[in-house]
Parts: C-alpha cells; structure tokens; sequence
C-alpha cells in the first residue's frame, strides 16, 4: 500500500547561469538575461526594476554597472519611446536567448533527474518515473502491475520526441525492420544526442490481421490494392503506420488504391477489434493483438522494441521492467527475447523480412 505523504510536491527548474567575465568584471548571466529581456518586454528601465524588485534609481544602477563592466552601452533612451537595446545589447540578448534555448531540454532532462533522487528525502515518497510508450500488449500488462511506474501510449515518434525534451522519463518504440537512427528526424536526434542509452526490450512478430478465416484469400499485402478488402491504418506517426506504407512502396501501391487508408485507429488492440467485428477486412498489426481476438494473421515479419532513457537518469525501476519483459516475451506467442546483443542502431532487417 502507498503511503501518502504531508510534504509538499516538489518541483525542480533548472536554468542558464554562470558568469560573463571582462577583465576585472565578473557579469552575472542570469541578471544579465533578466535585465535585457525586461528592455526589450517593456521599453523601459521600470521594466528592471519590476523584474529584479528593485527601485527604479537602483535598476538604473545596475544597468549602468553592467554597461561599465562590458565596456558597451547596452540601452538607449529615446525622447518619446521609452528605453531600447542598442546594436550590443540585441547581440547579447540573442546569443544568450539561443544558449539557454540549446540547454532547455538537457537541463529539463537534468531536472527530471534530480528530481528522481530528491523526492524520496524531501517529499518523503519516490516520484512515479514516467514512460511514454507505442502500443504494445506484453508491455501493457507487466507495465499495468509495476510499482513506480506511470505508463503513456503515444505513436513511436511522439514518445521519442517527448524523451528529447524532457517530458517523459523514458520512450518506447519501433521501427520496423529498419535501422531505427534512419526512421525520421526524432530517432536520427536521438542517436545523435550522447545524453541517451538506448535497449532492446524484446523482438515481437508483425502481421497482416485478417478476418477469422481470411474469406477474402488474403495472401501479400499487393492483394490489398483490388478494392475488396477493406483496410484499417494506425494513427500518422505510429511506427506501425510507417512500416505499412514503407510496404506499400515496395509493391509500387498508391495509398489511394488501398480502400480504408485513411481509416485510423489508435493501437493494435483497437485496428484487432474493427476486424473482428466486421468493419475491416485486413489491418497491420502484432500477432499478440490478432491472437486475443481470434483474428487469422499473416506475417510480414519481426521487429525490435526499443527501450530509451536519459543517461541523467539512474532508475532501477527501468532495469527490472525490462528483464521482466524479456521474461514474458520468452514464453508469449508473437513475441521472443532480443537475439543479438549487437548495438541496435546498427541491427535491422530489410522491410517485411524476419530478423535473423
């Protein structure tokens, strides 16, 4: 049972700082991008002063020590328009706006992290860590009775960009049968970015879900472009999504000749319960999904599910998840544990081929 605790929530917010020093001056960057920011939000020294609680003759002050530090002036005063940035200033403000817009998702991620290993002594409980995931059945159930843990379903690319900044703790995704750093400009960020480990969880099997029976003959996905059946498509963005139409271009099919395309739905479970009860003839999905709904299933091939975390970010709730899940897959239909340990930004198979 969770004990709740009387202690307030806590909340971490880290931010730019350090110092700029010139000669003998040593600037605070923190004042310095308040002060200028107030000049330019406001037109006017008051705009200091409100910002740094100070009087106004104060705030004058600290501009002027600031401007004598750098050897610069920093803001002019217009007769009829209040105060402006002069040249200098706009350089300053803009270069240090564009540092701390660089460092907001790492020190966001560095924030989570200090947040993970204080929240235990000053709130007296652990925070839940958070995982926001593409769907997938065998993570759902173990996720569904882990403590710590505050689960999220999102399309692959969703979660992994959720991961880069800053707003989950941990991203599960897939790819395919493709080398995941060349599936799109959130997974290329992700292997660039030497902040995060990335694991393989499991291996699961992907498929053609086809009505109980398959009375349409099913037999490739080109037996989709005859106008008969009628197919179900996962949301934009999902990796499932994004293997389906690297599919259709290898058999030279238009979207437009697939009847359904553009009908969506949510997650495998969801694409498995359209066909099952007759509203969809064929759809992409785990053999997981078609199993639980008596579905008859077409292989196209094996995947890899890929667990990402922030190196900031020491949690041995993520460790046991994901042996408990290599666990499960051992002994579920459709799925297996990873065969290689080989890096997994380097193992893929072709679209629509098993993995070795």
């Amino acid at each position: 049972m969770t004990q709740t605790s009387d202690k307030p929530p806590l909340s971490i917010d880290l931010a730019l700082g350090g110092t700029i020093t010139v000669g003998s001056h040593r600037i605070s960057v923190a004042e310095t991008v308040t002060l200028l920011d107030a000049i330019a939000d406001t037109g006017s020294v008051q705009g200091i002063a409100t910002a740094l609680g100070l009087s106004y003759r104060a705030a004058w002050e600290r501009l002027r020590a600031l401007e004598a530090g750098l050897g610069h002036q920093l803001v002019q005063k217009t007769r009829g328009h209040g105060s402006a940035l002069t040249a200098t200033g706009v350089l300053l403000r803009e270069s240090l706006g564009a540092a701390a817009a660089s460092l907001a998702a790492p020190m966001a991620r560095e924030a989570r992290a200090v947040g993970a290993r204080l929240a235990p002594i000053l709130t007296g409980a652990p925070r839940p860590v958070t995982l926001v995931a593409s769907h997938d059945l065998l993570l759902m159930d173990a996720a569904a009775t882990w403590p710590g843990l505050a689960l999220a379903i999102a399309g692959s690319e969703d979660a992994v960009a959720r991961l880069i900044e800053a707003r989950t703790d941990a991203a599960g995704f897939h790819c395919g049968g493709v080398a995941w750093p060349t599936a799109g400009p959130a997974f290329a960020e992700l292997a660039a970015h030497p902040g995060f480990q990335v694991r393989v969880l499991f291996e699961r099997e992907q498929g053609l879900m086809l009505a109980a029976g398959n009375p349409l003959g099913i037999r490739d996905v080109a037996d989709l472009a005859t106008g008969s059946a009628r197919y179900v498509n996962r949301q934009k963005g999902s990796g499932t999504r994004v293997w389906f139409d690297r599919l259709l271009a290898q058999h030279d099919i238009p979207a437009d000749r697939v009847r359904g395309y553009a009908t969506e739905e949510f997650t495998h479970q969801a694409v498995a319960a359209v066909i099952a009860y007759g509203a969809a003839d064929a759809g992409l999905g785990a053999r997981a999904a078609a199993d639980r709904f008596g579905l008859d299933f077409l292989s196209v091939g094996w995947e890899r599910y890929y667990l990402a975390t922030a190196h900031a970010l020491v949690d041995a709730t993520f460790d046991g998840f994901a042996e408990a899940l290599a666990e499960r897959a051992s002994r579920t239909s459709g799925y297996r544990p990873a065969q290689s340990s080989q890096d997994p930004a380097k193992q893929a198979s072709g679209p629509g081929h098993p993995l070795p």
